[in-house]
């Protein structure tokens, strides 16, 4: 009552009534209530820094020899546990994360394919944000010391993928077009520079894009200095599907693979304990690196994503070493999102979510239009918590098994991966149908079972109307 009567009295009557005025105080008005409702608290947090990091071929059973990143990101943020790569391979699985497509689509299959679809990072760097790389970019790129950087990345710390490129010890790199000679440990250089980079990017006027990609713990994984005694007693690695005697119900060429050998399983044993402590030098320098942007005060206005690029066998299924194929330990990998500024409250989500998933969300979160070319959901719906969210109930998994250690060449497949279940179609072979949630080492083929032939006709109707968009691909062999 009392506000009317004010507002009555100075505007004398509607006759006198300024409305251009009353139009902009209540344009300006509805700006900043829908800026609230849509979680901005400010301008400046309108367009959040961005640290995404990439670990190499790790399992998404390997978090438990990263407590700091586990305490600092995961504990934070969501924890996404049921994360998979669309196809499990190195460079088409960086490239998906890198355009948010399948790689039928951005048509990467094999590590030597050069991707030649537009990057998130070309938007960024286009929009104004601050881009670097420290680390591993695409196995196809660079590919020897000549190879200048990126010109999307501001900064570029880059290696030549490889054993020689990439090795642990003394690897040479590609500084800002200077290759360049280094002594010591690789995950520990590369932790200087990404330190050096946030400190540059604290000096500009526009967000930082950072990517950071050590090869740690990929093969032949090497730990740094004075972690050689880490783990000493941890127990074998020999999970229920480990060198399994019963092979009934894989596809025919999988059935032939040997049985493991004593030389092999020992080892596993010893790339498993490699891996582990090559981890904790990873598992360091990310916490350098949430300290830096905390002493910093960049810390609560970065989205902070880690994730691996896929995962790996060590003896399931009879597969020595190496990725690619379907089952859990290559698809499925450790993601976790931390980012305040919508995250509220620490917490686990199970929707499905792909490395597909990462482009989109950065673009949304960025304030760039998400491209129509793009196959991933932003993920910015589940940050938010928002409880009727439309989410997918099922996702795409493919691969192109050529030249594969231990195996060489085999079929390849496509797959449904829903809430329980996954479905698999290998070319020219048995399909299989798993029940992740009774069966997590996928060791009894159900596609037999007439309990679940409901089960199977619903998943083969959504793989054949997925197929219905994928165009002819070239496989380059």
């Amino acid at each position: 009552m009392n506000s009317e009567r004010i507002v009555q009295s100075k505007i004398g009557g509607w006759g006198g009534f300024d409305w251009k005025r009353y139009a902009v105080v209540l344009l300006l008005v509805l700006v900043v209530v829908t800026a609230v409702g849509c979680g901005l608290s400010s301008p400046a947090n309108a367009r959040p820094n961005i640290l995404l990091i990439v670990s190499d071929d790790q399992r998404h059973d390997q978090m438990q020899f990263m407590p700091r990143t586990q305490s600092l990101i995961f504990d934070q943020g969501i924890t996404f546990d049921e994360a998979y790569v669309t196809t499990s391979r190195c460079c088409p699985s960086r490239s998906s994360i890198l355009t948010g497509m399948f790689a039928h689509n951005h048509e990467v299959i094999l590590n030597s394919d050069p991707l030649t679809k537009n990057t998130m990072v070309e938007a960024l760097k286009e929009d104004g944000y601050y881009t670097g790389l420290v680390g591993k970019y695409l196995n196809s790129y660079p590919l020897a010391p000549e190879d200048p950087p990126r010109p999307e990345f501001d900064y570029w710390i880059g290696m030549i993928s490889g054993p020689d490129g990439s090795r642990y010890f003394d690897t040479p790199l590609n500084v800002n077009g200077q290759w360049t000679e280094h002594s010591g440990y690789q995950t520990h250089i590369l932790r200087d520079y990404a330190l050096e980079f946030l400190r540059q990017a604290k000096e500009q006027p526009d967000p930082f894009f950072l990517l950071y990609a050590p090869y740690a713990p990929h093969l032949p994984a090497v730990p740094a200095p004075g972690d050689e005694q880490l783990y000493a007693d941890m127990p074998a690695h020999n999970p229920p599907n480990f060198n399994p005697e019963d092979m009934s119900g894989k596809p025919q060429w999988m059935q032939s693979l040997p049985y493991l050998t004593e030389d092999q399983t020992a080892s596993i044993q010893r790339d498993w304990l490699h891996q582990n402590q090559s981890l904790n030098a990873l598992d360091e320098s990310i916490e350098s690196l949430i300290q830096e942007l905390d002493g910093l005060d960049m810390l609560d206005n970065t989205i902070v994503i880690y994730l691996s690029d896929n995962g790996m066998f060590l003896g399931e299924h009879r597969f020595p070493i190496g990725k690619i194929y379907v089952y859990e330990e290559s698809m499925r990998v450790p993601f976790a999102v931390r980012y305040p500024e919508l995250i509220k409250k620490p917490r686990v989500e199970s929707r499905l979510v792909g490395n597909i998933d990462i482009a989109p969300t950065i673009y949304e979160l960025a304030g760039i239009p998400i491209p129509e070319e793009v196959d991933g959901w932003s993920l910015v719906s589940l940050l938010r918590d928002q409880p009727f969210a439309k989410w997918r109930e099922h996702l795409l998994l493919e691969g192109w098994p050529l030249g594969v250690a231990y195996v060489e060449n085999s079929p390849p497949f496509q797959a449904i991966r829903n809430g329980q279940y996954v479905y698999v179609e290998t070319e020219g072979d048995i399909s299989e149908l798993y029940d992740i949630e009774n069966d997590p080492y996928q060791l009894n083929n159900l596609i037999d079972n007439p309990d679940y032939d409901k089960v199977v006709t619903d998943l083969q109707a959504i793989l054949a109307e997925e197929r219905e968009t994928i165009p002819p691909l070239r496989v380059r062999e």
